[in-house]
């Protein structure tokens, strides 16, 4: 199963991709991948929202691969010191494919 966020992935909506998202791992069996290629606009309860995702994978049983995480978004997670949580510490098999300007939004 492969679930993919969309462009805009902060606040706003936070809460409705952790529900829609936590319904599908749940519902699922075998690892499932969230795919955050196309992602460009993000900021701190992104990495709410997937900390969420992973716990959600945890009590159904899965695994949760994340792939195409931006740069950024790995940057931010290493400074608030969860990046190993996500599965994004250094060596992770997590692809970035951030682009050039910056879409961290407040």
């Amino acid at each position: 199963m492969t679930l993919k966020l969309p462009a805009a992935a902060h606040l706003p909506e936070a809460a409705a991709l952790a529900q829609q998202f936590g319904a599908e791992i749940a519902g699922g069996s075998g690892p499932a991948v969230l795919d955050a290629s196309a992602l460009s606009t993000f900021d701190t309860s992104t990495i709410a929202l997937l900390m969420q995702l992973q716990r959600d994978a945890h009590r159904a049983g899965r695994s949760l691969a994340l792939q195409g995480l931006p740069a950024q978004l790995l940057q931010l997670a290493e400074l608030y010191g969860v990046d190993g949580l996500l599965g994004t510490a250094p060596g992770s098999d997590s692809a970035s494919t951030a682009p050039s300007a910056d879409p961290v939004t407040a």
